[in-house]
């Protein structure tokens, strides 16, 4: 039996989440946690097999989420549940120590094939998510201004080339509107840049505009 925490802010998605799972014999929600502290609480606690992780909730997330847990529980298979289609997203993830990255509209056909996945030590990646880690491999792509943002920069780029306002993505990644304006300053002067349109350009440019707009 595979023991898994779900750890999600939204009821919705973690209800949604249960009935899915409740359909597999050999799968077993054991605890849930609504934000990042929680997370850590269930994973100091133990008694489960993998973490089903929610890559923007409350508190610490994301990758510095996924590090920090790492970090306590090394041996612990996360996989990690985002409205995030992009492959860049994911490639961070990996990094930072998950195991599997799935996107919630692809939970419905994929969840359990993904757990299932980690819960035998292997990744759960889709094609062009290995594409984009044999491609940051590659020395020539070290030097592209995106791969200096911070991961919550990273973050907030793809959002503000996706349409989003200031407000929205401040009610989204649960950061002040102030904050998040801080990060879009941030941004470009590290990327050299002077406008939105500029970052918008460079993203179409080197494919990181997503796919479907959230």
């Amino acid at each position: 039996m595979i023991r898994v925490v779900l750890a999600d802010d939204h009821t919705i998605m973690r209800e949604g989440l249960k009935r899915i799972l409740d359909g597999a014999d050999d799968i077993v929600v054991v605890g849930e946690a609504t934000d990042g502290f929680e997370a850590l609480a269930q994973v100091r606690k133990g008694g489960f097999d993998l973490l089903l992780l929610d890559l923007s909730m409350p508190g610490r997330s994301g990758v510095e989420l996924i590090r920090q847990i790492k970090d306590e529980a090394p041996k612990l298979p996360i996989l990690v549940l985002t409205m995030h289609d992009e492959e860049q997203y994911a490639v961070r993830t990996f990094r930072a120590g998950a195991r599997g990255y799935l996107t919630k509209e692809s939970a419905g056909t994929q969840l359990l094939c993904a757990i299932r996945k980690l819960a035998s030590g292997r990744p759960y990646i889709s094609n062009a998510v290995a594409e984009q880690l044999a491609m940051d491999a590659m020395p020539a792509s070290e030097c592209l201004p995106h791969k200096e943002l911070s991961n919550r920069e990273f973050e907030v780029f793809s959002l503000l080339v996706a349409g989003k306002t200031v407000s929205e993505i401040a009610e989204l990644l649960h950061l002040s509107a102030k904050t998040v304006s801080t990060h879009k300053t941030r941004i470009l002067h590290k990327m050299a840049m002077h406008s939105l349109a500029d970052m918008v350009k460079y993203a179409m440019n080197h494919r990181l505009v997503p796919s479907m707009q959230h």
